[in-house]
């Protein structure tokens, strides 16, 4: 699979030089427990299955600005943010896209297997990467760099039906605003160390917009829990609201507390007789 940009210039015998692309973001997906599922399937079977599978999710694709890098069985690997930049968009491209393939395949059903149901985990980072043709009678257009072992390390080390993401991608995600995330904890992941991660929970109920800060959820009136993060958008606190809010309503205002200031005095001094 090569981008339509980078056939054309093959065609022509033109030389494809390696492109370097500071901010794009890498998916990874796969079948859980694909290996007991295939046992149960003729290879033929496995062949209509996943063809079944992928074929909605390249409709899923088309839907947004992802770029389809390859399959290797039961792996899906897409990309945003390149050939074409966009900006950090291309961690809210990824973002939908995974969510929306987490929907569809709770519908998705095995013909020959109809009482087994099809479950995914998915990995998300967001970073720098190099993309390039490699060879010459089959050119692959591949990507290189940490940021596709990252995106990698998050899928493999995810949950079923969850969408795990790293830090990078969090903040990316924070930024664009829309989305719900949860902090997962620090993880050790393998060839990279300890990693704070999180999990992309879904869409926040008050919709997108940029730069929004983060509210937290309460879990109950008395404990606030700081694990799952909303970013959406807030009215502004005014330093006179926090003054007064600090004040409580159960003791008489302090006599030298001036509202119009929303400050202390000092008491005047006592003049001697």
């Amino acid at each position: 699979m090569l981008p339509k940009q980078v056939a054309e210039k093959l065609k022509m015998g033109q030389s494809v030089e390696p492109e370097s692309f500071e901010s794009v973001t890498i998916f990874f997906s796969d079948v859980v427990q694909f290996t007991n599922l295939a046992a149960k399937c003729t290879p033929l079977q496995i062949v209509n299955l996943l063809n079944d599978l992928y074929t909605m999710f390249d409709t899923i694709i088309e839907q947004h600005s992802v770029y389809k890098v390859e399959t290797i069985g039961d792996g899906y690997l897409c990309v945003s943010g390149l050939p074409y930049r966009n900006g950090i968009q291309h961690v809210r491209e990824i973002a939908e896209m995974s969510l929306s393939f987490l929907t569809v395949v709770q519908a998705f059903r095995i013909p020959h297997l109809p009482s087994e149901t099809i479950n995914l985990r998915i990995g998300m980072h967001s970073g720098s990467c190099v993309a390039g043709v490699v060879g010459l009678a089959m050119p692959r257009y591949c990507l290189f760099g940490d940021t596709v072992n990252t995106a990698s390390r998050m899928e493999s080390n995810g949950k079923p039906g969850r969408i795990h993401i790293s830090g990078e991608a969090e903040a990316l995600l924070r930024q664009v605003g829309g989305y719900e995330t949860e902090t997962r904890g620090e993880v050790i992941i393998k060839g990279k160390g300890v990693m704070e991660t999180f999990w992309l929970n879904g869409r926040s109920s008050t919709g997108s917009s940029h730069n929004q800060p983060r509210l937290l959820r309460r879990s109950s009136p008395l404990q606030t829990s700081t694990n799952t993060r909303l970013f959406h958008s807030r009215e502004p606190t005014s330093p006179m609201q926090n003054e007064r809010s600090m004040i409580s309503t159960d003791q008489p205002i302090l006599p030298n507390y001036d509202e119009a200031e929303g400050m202390y005095r000092k008491a005047n001094p006592r003049k001697n007789s």
